[in-house]
């Protein structure tokens, strides 16, 4: 009697980190030409781009400018808080799981 090799399958199983939007709050202090600062240089928007978040945000209360892992959604948030503060302004945004 011939022995059938038998083959183990075996399957990783990959975690996908969860995703993360990043939420611009519009307030009535902040100046359109900060957040569009903001959106170019932390979020890596194109000028095009950054203005048409800025007036979805201005028309709209609020925009999705991002979609990141938790640690870069988080990090973006804090640093573009910790500008807006820097220079008076009262932005916010939020991460929250998609």
């Amino acid at each position: 009697m011939e022995k059938e090799a038998v083959k183990e399958l075996t399957r990783e199983k990959f975690n996908v980190p969860k995703r993360y939007k990043v939420l611009i709050y519009n307030d009535d202090y902040t100046t359109m030409e900060f957040v569009v600062d903001i959106l170019v240089d932390i979020f890596e928007k194109t000028e095009e781009e950054a203005e048409e978040l800025m007036f979805n945000v201005h028309f709209g209360c609020s925009a999705v400018v991002g979609v990141y892992t938790k640690d870069i959604a988080n990090t973006k948030v804090r640093k573009a808080t910790e500008l807006a503060r820097r220079e008076g302004f009262p932005l916010k945004l939020e991460a929250v799981e998609e």
